[in-house]
């Protein structure tokens, strides 16, 4: 009868225990790969040649730019420092994006890579197999193949009497970033995850007009929501 009880007491024990465990344990590492989309909350300050307001006959004053979205690979990589704790980077095929203005008119188009690190919090959790999670990082993003579209180069040219632009570069930025998440385990050590994130990413743009160092844009905010869904195997 004893040993029953003790038994039975054990098995208990065991299966609260089993509960409260957390999914990840300390010197836990995670790779994940899926799809992770861009999507700028994009603004800036207005279009500068020569320091004044870049303007265009029969349009006027041009404005600032937009960025459009766009979705790429996406790859993280984490290190469980406790059961609870991980550092994170997060890597990705470069993203493509269309700079555009007057309502749409695409402008230019440039490349970035946007390499972040952030420390994430897991939430202790009745049910191991679901772990949310928020964090906090940093950004550094390097933009690279700035060109202006033949098409606006074109307009820029009839409109403003053969006025040329070229010569697009656009600064790399440093920035705070921020995430919230979710892994779900599907499998043995195999998981379904599901981020989102913001990035402080802001830049200047300088470009060349007539072949001179003329042109600028002072601040360009992209500042975008970046959302993921990727598979993800512990190791």
């Amino acid at each position: 009868m004893k040993k029953t009880i003790l038994s039975t007491a054990l098995v208990s024990a065991l299966a609260l225990s089993s509960v409260n465990v957390s999914a990840f344990e300390a010197g836990d590492i995670v790779v994940r790969g899926g799809l992770t989309m861009v999507a700028p909350d994009a603004s800036s300050t207005n279009i500068l040649v020569g320091g004044a307001n870049f303007a265009l006959p029969e349009v006027g004053v041009v404005g600032g730019v937009d960025v459009d979205n766009n979705t790429q690979i996406g790859l993280t990589v984490s290190y469980f420092l406790t059961d609870n704790w991980n550092i994170e980077v997060l890597a990705a095929t470069p993203f493509s994006h269309d700079i555009e203005i007057l309502g749409g008119t695409k402008l230019a188009s440039t490349k970035h890579l946007p390499p972040t690190v952030t420390a994430n919090y897991f939430f202790a959790d009745s049910d191991a197999k679901f772990q949310p999670y928020v964090g906090v990082g940093v950004n550094y993003t390097v933009f690279f193949d700035e060109e202006f579209d033949d098409a606006a180069v074109g307009l820029i040219q009839g409109l403003a009497e053969g006025a040329t632009v070229s010569d697009l570069s656009l600064d790399g930025s440093f920035g705070l970033a921020a995430q919230v998440g979710a892994d779900f385990e599907i499998s043995d050590g195999m998981y379904l995850n599901a981020s989102v994130r913001y990035i402080n990413i802001e830049t200047e743009a300088s470009f060349q007009v007539n072949g001179a160092d003329l042109g600028s844009i002072d601040t360009v905010k992209i500042n975008p929501w970046v959302y993921t869904i990727s598979l993800g195997y512990k190791f």
